[in-house]
């Protein structure tokens, strides 16, 4: 094991659930004239002067390069008419499939912790049902939800949440992936940057800077390089690209989330006023969170015009934090990629701090970021 990495932890038993293509799977099988066609749910711009955003699409849309977060103008350039489909998204329905959903996990075990609607970890290492095999109860949760729900779900097994969630996206959809402990320094070797959960597009550029492109190039380096060159972030992606992650799965009956949002009665027209009021509520959210003693991992932002068009946008971010600065950088780079409301007016801003969780990781030692013999 590489210096300065903690002992790893090999005997629990993580499943990483998540749901193939959710939303666009609930409208296809509530109208199968859809199951054809390139799904996109989101406002069709046609019936809204060119305005929208996709916030998911099925898997025949997403093979025109249509993805989430794009504008649905931009899809509708991607695909054919003749095969394009709009579903405007119906997100209380979304909402009771997914309890529908996380009733199903419950029945397995209470150490399930939610991501978003679609996506959530368990611990079962201890479950109700006594059975050993983490593989077979990931099989037995994956059929149920098909026979119970109609849609299909992907799932990661292994002995982390990092190395689950890795393993869920692994094949997907329908798919079933599990990592064990001997093969996770050979399947993180094999994968790209890009495929490691956490890295942003600004960290991986840095990286192909440095000549890093997958995993093997990472456990190649040494912890005191990533350390110098990215800091806090740089020891977690040493960890990860090691397979060690010490973070439990934390159940859903701690509180998840902790929001400010504010309706104007006079609408946003300046970019400048909208960035001020996500600082305020950044220095307003870490208060909060240090007052709970619990740090954010994702950073949510969420946004209405004044024709009541409403986005939501997260990050996951690099570490943990109850920082104002970092919540702030967050949301402001989650502002710059929704669409210009400013014209129309801005009626409503938000900013959530979720997937919190208690302080359970070591400090790196501060000496670390300061001796000499760091490589630059």
């Amino acid at each position: 094991m590489p210096e300065l990495l903690p002992k790893n932890d090999f005997h629990r038993k993580i499943i990483h659930l998540d749901m193939d293509a959710f939303y666009a799977s609930i409208e296809m099988r509530d109208d199968p004239s859809l199951v054809n066609k390139a799904l996109i749910i989101g406002h069709d711009p046609r019936k809204h002067n060119g305005h929208g955003v996709v916030a998911t699409a099925n898997y025949i849309a997403r093979q025109y390069g249509v993805h989430s977060a794009m504008p649905t103008a931009k899809a509708m350039q991607l695909v054919p008419v003749d095969r394009v489909a709009f579903v405007k998204p119906n997100f209380n329905k979304y909402r009771a499939v997914s309890g529908q959903i996380h009733e199903l996990m419950h029945e397995l075990t209470d150490q399930v912790e939610s991501v978003a609607l679609d996506e959530a970890y368990l611990d079962v290492t201890k479950n109700k049902l006594g059975i050993d095999s983490a593989i077979e109860l990931a099989s037995h949760l994956q059929q149920k939800i098909y026979r119970e729900t109609g849609l299909t779900s992907s799932f990661g097994v292994s002995y982390n949440k990092f190395l689950a969630k890795m393993a869920s996206e692994y094949a997907k959809p329908f798919g079933r992936t599990v990592i064990l402990a001997d093969d996770a320094l050979k399947f993180l070797a094999e994968q790209k940057i890009e495929q490691f959960p956490g890295i942003g597009k600004k960290t991986q550029k840095q990286l192909h800077d440095l000549g890093i492109y997958d995993g093997a190039d990472l456990q190649k380096l040494p912890v005191r390089f990533l350390i110098g060159k990215f800091k806090k972030m740089g020891y977690a992606i040493a960890l990860h690209a090691h397979g060690i992650d010490l973070n439990p799965v934390l159940s859903d009956r701690r509180r998840k989330s902790i929001g400010i949002e504010r309706t104007f009665e006079n609408n946003i027209h300046s970019q400048d006023q909208a960035l001020t009021i996500i600082r305020k509520f950044s220095h307003e959210l870490s208060q909060k969170l240090k007052n709970k003693k619990v740090s954010a991992n994702v950073v949510v932002l969420k946004i209405r015009s004044n024709s009541f068009e409403t986005i939501t946008k997260r990050q996951k971010l690099d570490q943990p934090t109850n920082q104002a600065l970092e919540i702030f950088l967050a949301g402001k780079e989650l502002y710059s990629q929704v669409p210009n409301f400013l014209e129309d007016g801005i009626r409503l801003l938000g900013l959530t701090a979720t997937n919190l969780e208690s302080k359970n990781y070591e400090e790196v030692p501060l000496e670390l970021f300061t001796d000499s013999n760091i490589l630059s």
